[in-house]
């Protein structure tokens, strides 16, 4: 049987992650929530006993050392989005979602660095004026995603 992924793919991950339960947290949403992989730049993530849909085994986890590292490896015709709270980033209900995206989150004290940023190909943020948990974050973002781009799953793949 021939299939067609017309609807693309994402993937989501964080940079120099704070708490590797958020990280934990984060990669069962993207599995829920249709993401190809997860990864990290620069702090790895150890496998949480909290893990109870084994998530591991299910979608990968990448891990890249720096973020030139993560620079060099992202797809073929794959924007790279920032989340990150700035006044030039577009309101996450405003933007259009591109067909192949990966979005990369900062952690909650530091954020994403400027150098960082500017070599995303969009910057969006969220409502308020302080950063959320990184694994809320990811999943508010994942969700709008498919919100406005349904995808079907396949029956084994439903949490």
């Amino acid at each position: 049987m021939q299939t067609n992924n017309i609807q693309g793919y994402c993937a989501i991950g964080v940079f120099n992650a704070k708490t590797e339960h958020n990280v934990g947290t984060l990669w069962r949403s993207a599995y829920i929530l249709g993401a190809s992989y997860i990864f990290t730049v620069g702090k790895r993530y150890k496998k949480q006993t909290s893990d109870v849909l084994k998530t591991w085994a299910r979608i990968p986890y990448f891990h890249y050392d720096t973020i030139e590292d993560l620079f060099e490896n992202i797809p073929y015709d794959c924007r790279l989005i920032g989340i990150e709270l700035t006044d030039e980033a577009t309101m996450l209900h405003d933007f259009q979602h591109p067909q192949r995206a990966i979005y990369l989150l900062g952690s909650e004290d530091q954020g994403l660095p400027q150098s960082v940023l500017e070599k995303c190909h969009f910057t969006v943020k969220l409502p308020g004026n302080s950063s959320l948990n990184v694994a809320v974050t990811g999943s508010i973002v994942l969700h709008d995603r498919v919100a406005k781009n349904p995808i079907e799953l396949p029956e084994n793949h439903k949490g």
